[in-house]
């Protein structure tokens, strides 16, 4: 096996990566956060239950929700999998509205949801708006960007 090395001397390495890949994939990132932001917003006006005081809050929230889903998410996927699957799936929304919960105790007032089966609701209606907000908007929208 032969590995070949180019190097493109027009762009700029650091650590050997390349710049503008890491800025691509932060712009992206940022556009996902800001996507999920509006979802949030649209949420909390359609839904009294959900609460998000303005739109820098949103994203704020946005990227909590982030941080979680990609920390704690996985260990209650994994310590509930028996129960996901007992439930056919059902279960997996009452983690994504721990995770909720959880953004409210970290943001207090900028950030609530009240209810008992109000946020099982919102948490259908989040995920389903940002699949709905990712395969519409956000993919097309990078994929213009990258051409």
């Amino acid at each position: 096996m032969k590995v070949i090395v180019v190097n493109d001397n027009k762009k700029k390495k650091v650590n050997g990566q390349n710049i503008e890949y890491r800025l691509n994939l932060f712009l992206e990132w940022l556009i996902y956060m800001f996507g999920y932001a509006l979802v949030l917003l649209i949420t909390s006006n359609l839904f009294r239950s959900l609460y998000v005081e303005n739109f820098w809050y949103g994203i704020l929230a946005a990227i909590i929700i982030y941080v979680l889903n990609k920390t704690i998410k996985p260990i209650l996927v994994t310590l509930t999998l028996p129960l996901i699957g007992m439930s056919l799936g059902l279960f997996y929304f009452v983690i994504n509205v721990f995770i909720l919960l959880l953004v409210n105790v970290i943001l207090g007032k900028h950030f609530y949801l009240t209810g008992f089966l109000s946020p099982f609701v919102v948490s259908i209606f989040i995920s389903f708006m940002n699949v709905l907000m990712e395969n519409i908007i956000i993919k097309p929208l990078i994929e213009r960007c990258k051409r």
